[in-house]
């Protein structure tokens, strides 16, 4: 997500960080690249202009320009306009009020809607919920049956709905059937169309009446750039929408959608798809956004992806094996699985601050292979190996490498990048991990 965009920043700010002071002219020519680099991200014109104005009141109005500091600042000023342009802050879901709390999913066809229902209800479960699937598209009835699958997938139970049945009819019995369940949110998946139709807004409307929507979601394809802000401008305009989720951000580079909704629509990016996964469901943190785009990294995305997957007792009691020496190949299988679980290796990178920034690293791009090839190596491995490395002898590597279809000479490797790491392990501090589980 924003690569291109964070790379253009990337270049334009090092550019005005080479200048020491910082002239008037430096800083129109400034944020004329940042124009340029807005556009090509597919930013909406408007948006732009309006934002790049309140950047330049800001740098003149507060005598910026005279500070010994003036790239550092401009900088800070950008990153606030940026934040604040995508609502400034997280916007979680609304549940309050008599469960079970209607959630209405509208959107487009294949914009993602029935797999966007199954990823919130795996997001919900984790916060402690308990969320009730409702099929409601019955202009596809391939629709039911896929959302009673993927609700097999995240455990959550699925009103069964049919195609003959009437779609608010269908919304208000499943509420009484949510609450017979003893759910206290029902994700309604409501039928969409190839374009906005009268027919789909007003079937839309009189679900809405039914049930009273404590949240009426768009899913949007962010793929589609500025016609999913125009999509959710004719969704909001006839159902008055409390939040957007933008589906398949991975695959866009450019981000212009994600900057514009809440400038356009006046209604927050609440979620993002990030992937195919069902755990591929993030919340939109405008102010992660903003310092990723300006390649100021996203630590706090990092640390929440950490706590998502590791156990903090387990933490603790691998800090003090790491301080012992006494941290095993099976320990470090263990890490890889976990770092598997947090998503792609390039992915975490780009939220260390600095690592974006790195030509050779960025050119090098991790070879999520190699963990697979690890992985192959030590599941061939017995029990005592792994507890044990040193007694892995030439004729066990062999076996080893046989067994995993690897190499000696990778097998050779791995013990000995592993018997480095644990040497540098040891030199690792309690506070580290403090720090990361406080």
């Amino acid at each position: 997500m924003f690569d291109r965009l964070s790379d253009k920043f990337s270049g334009v700010f090092q550019k005005l960080a080479g200048r020491g002071r910082v002239s008037e002219a430096d800083l129109k020519s400034t944020l004329r690249e940042v124009r340029l680099a807005l556009l090509e991200a597919d930013v909406h014109y408007k948006v732009v202009k309006d934002f790049l104005q309140g950047v330049e009141d800001r740098a003149l109005g507060a005598e910026v320009l005279t500070s010994l500091t003036a790239p550092q600042q401009i900088l800070k000023i950008v990153y606030e306009e940026l934040r604040d342009l995508m609502g400034g802050a997280a916007s979680d879901l609304d549940l309050g009020g008599r469960p079970p709390a209607p959630i209405l999913l509208v959107g487009l066809q294949g914009s993602g809607k029935t797999t966007t229902a199954a990823k919130l209800a795996l997001y919900l479960k984790k916060k402690g919920h308990q969320p009730y699937l409702v099929p409601a598209d019955l202009k596809r009835p391939a629709a039911i049956l896929q959302l009673t699958r993927l609700g097999e997938e995240v455990k959550a139970p699925v009103f069964p709905s049919a195609p003959e049945m009437d779609p608010v009819d269908l919304a208000s019995r499943a509420l009484v059937a949510a609450a017979g369940e003893g759910c206290d949110v029902a994700l309604i998946d409501t039928a969409g169309r190839l374009t906005v139709d009268e027919e789909l807004m007003a079937e839309l409307g009189r679900i809405k009446a039914a049930v009273t929507p404590r949240e009426i979601l768009l899913v949007a394809d962010a793929m589609t750039g500025q016609e999913a802000v125009t999509i959710a401008g004719a969704f909001n305009d006839r159902l008055d929408l409390s939040g957007v989720i933008l589906s398949k951000m991975e695959g866009d580079a450019r981000g212009g959608a994600a900057m514009s909704i809440r400038a356009v629509v006046d209604r927050p990016l609440k979620f993002v798809g990030t992937g195919e996964k069902l755990e591929a469901l993030d919340i939109f943190h405008p102010n992660r956004v903003a310092s990723t785009i300006l390649g100021m990294g996203d630590l706090e995305g990092l640390i929440d992806k950490a706590r998502a997957v590791v156990d903090e007792e387990e933490a603790r009691a691998l800090a003090r094996k790491m301080q012992k020496g006494e941290f095993t190949l099976a320990d470090f299988q263990t890490q890889i699985r976990q770092i598997k679980n947090m998503g792609s290796l390039e992915s975490l990178m780009g939220m260390i601050p600095g690592l974006g920034k790195l030509k050779k690293l960025k050119e090098a791009r991790p070879d999520e292979n190699e963990l697979k090839k690890i992985e192959a190596i030590i599941n061939s491995m017995t029990l005592e190996e792994r507890l044990n490395h040193s007694i892995i002898d030439a004729g066990r590597r062999r076996r080893i490498a046989k067994g995993s279809g690897a190499t000696v000479s990778d097998v050779n490797q791995l013990l000995k990048n592993f018997a480095e790491t644990r040497k540098m392990m040891q030199r690792f501090t309690k506070s580290g991990f403090k720090n990361l589980f406080r």
